[in-house]
């Protein structure tokens, strides 16, 4: 499933770039979050993609099930087959697909893919992995173990200096500031690296930042990946307002609170 996942990842980012070189038109949802067609195509890649697998497809761009009928999943795909629209709309290329496998509403496989570079990061349920050049890697590849032989295994073993932040390019808020000051007291001078969608979670789990600390809302498919990948990693993602107590999935509401992740300790 874990191979059959990661296709559908990278067919859905080619059908996103093709529709990022044109002049594409931009609509609005209730919550007045952009949608373009590039969304729309993707959702549908990759929900025709993961058919085979016989098992529930919750997305972004799909209809919303009502928690009457998903408690009791004990094992869906859930997707935001465009993570950051507000990015792919700036052009600013950091964007992603996110596909996630969710157990006993825990997310136990990963998948992000961003276009753009050609990047994967993925987790197998034990290990996590990045793999550049991915779309080429797969020409031909018929086994995930033959994938994981040309993917490097993360977290990083390269160190970085001072104390590093990523922050979200997109999206700000005002207890983001205390925090900051926070850690300011704690590590004085510190460094800032700014990301849109999910790969804020990816640097996490290469461990080439120390802490993203997201306040204000997400949904659950913005995080499932990068919380399955960061986990096995050994890295954590745990609430603002309690440390000791994780991110949970297919809640009533699918709006998480706020969270602060953090890369494997030294």
């Amino acid at each position: 499933m874990l191979l059959q996942a990661i296709k559908a990842s990278i067919l859905a980012g080619k059908a996103i770039l093709e529709v990022y070189q044109t002049n594409f038109d931009i609509d609005f949802k209730e919550d007045r979050s952009p949608v373009t067609l590039a969304d729309r195509r993707a959702d549908d890649i990759i929900r025709e993609a993961m058919k085979v697998t016989n098992l529930p497809v919750l997305s972004e761009e799909g209809e919303m099930i009502d928690h009457e009928i998903r408690q009791y999943w004990q094992k869906y795909w859930l997707v935001d087959p465009l993570d950051g629209t507000k990015e792919f709309v700036n052009r600013n290329g950091e964007f992603t697909v996110n596909i996630a496998l969710i157990e006993n509403n825990k997310p136990v496989l990963g998948i992000i893919y961003a276009p753009t570079i050609d990047l994967l990061y993925y987790s197998n349920g034990t290990e996590a992995f990045k793999l550049e050049k991915a779309e080429l890697q797969l020409i031909g590849c018929y086994s995930i173990q033959e994938l994981i032989q040309n993917s490097t295994k993360l977290p990083l073993q390269e160190q970085h200096k001072g104390f590093t932040l990523v922050l979200s390019r997109s999206h700000q808020h005002p207890d983001t500031k205390a925090f900051i000051e926070k850690i300011q007291r704690q590590h004085g001078e510190i460094n800032f690296i700014t990301k849109g969608s999910s790969l804020k979670l990816c640097m996490i789990a290469e461990g080439v930042a120390d802490c993203y600390p997201r306040f204000g809302p997400t949904s659950e498919w913005d995080t499932a990946a990068g919380h399955a990948i960061v986990d096995v990693s050994g890295g954590k993602l745990v609430l603002a307002e309690n440390p000791t107590i994780g991110l949970s999935y297919n809640k009533i509401s699918l709006l998480n609170p706020s969270f602060i992740a953090h890369p494997k300790s030294n």
